[in-house]
């Protein structure tokens, strides 16, 4: 059942949201993978909330997860699956920077872009914990958010 009413529109307004929301995935995932993984590694490390081993793991793994997630939620394939997978995302960037925030730690940037774009962790929060509410909007009216997707296409054909 949707929320919003269907209008053409709201088509266009909820297409726009899905192409912004994969691509701040794709640029944070790039920002990322474009620079050597040691430095997402300090920037996880400055968090100061996993083992060593676990820090290792996502400075290698959480950029191709954000790329994957970022590729889905913009080409609209598997559109359903793929804003799940940023909805959980954004849900892990508000706690860890929740937490960052609530226990003083001295962070200068989030490290969210890798080095291209730098965020205070204080913007960091708003903007992910708004993003998850509009990611849960595209979510609760699928259907529309589908619209000009892959998806879309697919079930033409």
């Amino acid at each position: 059942m949707s929320l919003i009413p269907t209008s053409q529109p709201v088509n266009s307004m909820l297409f726009l949201l899905r192409i912004v929301i994969g691509s701040i995935f794709l640029v944070s995932s790039l920002g990322k993978l474009f620079s050597p993984y040691q430095n997402f590694l300090y920037v996880i490390q400055a968090y100061q909330l996993l083992p060593s081993w676990g820090e290792v793991l996502t400075a290698q793994t959480f950029p191709w997860i954000e790329l994957i997630v970022g590729f889905f939620v913009l080409s609209g394939l598997w559109t359903a699956w793929g804003l799940r997978g940023a909805l959980v995302l954004f849900g892990i960037f508000v706690v860890v920077v929740g937490q960052a925030l609530v226990r003083g730690l001295p962070l200068e940037s989030c490290g969210c872009f890798g080095e291209w774009v730098h965020l205070k962790p204080q913007v960091v929060i708003i903007m992910d914990s708004l993003s998850l509410l509009l990611t849960a909007l595209l979510l609760r009216n699928i259907s529309q958010a589908r619209k000009f997707s892959l998806d879309s296409y697919f079930d033409k054909v």
